[in-house]
């Protein structure tokens, strides 16, 4: 027994498909490109900023060690004027790790999901409410006897 066989589609691509598939190509590259570029400047910034908090907590180690010998008020100033600026570069380093551009795609799903639950929840509260089942009356003993 033979299957008839089906002819192979031709596999050389319409000239208007390859140039829209070399579009989206090279539009893929271009964003390759450009997410790599962001993605470079970050991590430079990145060691940059971890290099001046490394400086910053030596000047304060240094700072703090100058007042416990005295007692002034410039050096309190600098001192609150580098926990600052360690502060701030904190934050900057944090953040590599958290934006809310990571969050978007959770938010959405969050809603979604959840919406639909609140929807389904009070849809079956609505219909459960509106025709209730009544249960049967089992009677107690007192009732039963004569």
């Amino acid at each position: 027994m033979t299957l008839p066989q089906e002819p192979l589609p031709d596999s050389s691509p319409v000239e208007g498909d390859a140039s829209l598939t070399t579009a989206e190509f090279e539009q893929a590259i271009a964003t390759a490109e450009h997410s790599l570029h962001a993605l470079k400047e970050r991590y430079t910034q990145v060691q940059q900023d971890e290099q001046k908090q490394a400086q910053l907590q030596a000047q304060k180690a240094a700072i703090k060690q100058q007042l416990q010998h005295r007692r002034s008020p410039e050096l309190n100033a600098e001192l609150i004027r580098i926990q600052t600026q360690l502060d701030d570069l904190a934050v900057s380093l944090e953040s590599q790790l958290f934006s809310w551009g990571s969050l978007r795609e959770p938010f959405w799903q969050i809603v979604r999901f959840g919406g639909l639950g609140i929807i389904i929840g009070w849809s079956l509260a609505f219909v459960v409410l509106r025709n209730p089942t009544p249960t049967p009356r089992v009677p107690t003993p007192t009732e039963q006897s004569p």
